[in-house]
């Protein structure tokens, strides 16, 4: 459901009251490919150093990094944002040895990709637009994490992780939440 004022998707409305819910709008973040929703709203923040990146220049942005290869020093941000990134990562591994050199300790990790029950689905022989929108949902998507799945590849880089399921409540119509939906919080030991 889109915000008629804002623009806002749910699932970005859902980000921002959880950031809020806990206090994670400080410090450095940093944001991959940010909705223009939430972009204008950190961007005029002047209590946080934000970094805006988009690899592809689809999305509002001020960097460009390459999630597997970040061009930033380690232990630099307190807040990571990164929903509907990993999906589209052939090195999802590499990109998220990075992520946890990036982030500081006890930093957090907002992670959100489509979920499904079960494994991971991968399959790199799979290329082409057609065969991966029929496999994996979207023709740029190399992949369908299991939400446990997701959690186990996350800790294997030494995250704590947090699976946070949304079930539909009274609150949702009240803030335009669509429910169910699931946030991994990732966490530097």
């Amino acid at each position: 459901m889109l915000c008629l004022s804002c623009g806002s998707l749910s699932r970005n409305r859902r980000l921002w009251n959880l950031l809020n819910t806990e206090n994670s709008i400080n410090g450095n973040i940093l944001h991959f490919s940010p909705s223009r929703s939430l972009f204008r709203k950190l961007k005029k923040d002047k209590n946080i150093h934000y970094y805006a990146t988009d690899f592809e220049n689809e999305f509002l942005a001020d960097y460009k990094f390459d999630i597997t290869n970040i061009d930033q020093p380690d232990e630099k941000f307190d807040t990571i944002i990164c929903f509907h990134i990993l999906e589209h990562i052939v090195e999802d591994k590499k990109a998220i040895k990075e992520l946890y050199r990036v982030l500081k300790p006890n930093g957090a990790i907002y992670i959100q990709t489509p979920f499904k029950e079960g494994d991971i689905y991968e399959d790199y022989s799979i290329t082409s637009p057609r065969e991966r929108e029929i496999n994996f949902g979207q023709w740029d998507h190399v992949r369908i994490y299991s939400a446990d799945g997701l959690k186990k590849r996350l800790e294997q880089q030494g995250f704590n992780v947090i699976i946070k399921e949304h079930k539909s409540d009274e609150m949702d119509w009240h803030h335009g939440f669509k429910s169910p939906e699931t946030i991994l919080i990732a966490t530097k030991k």
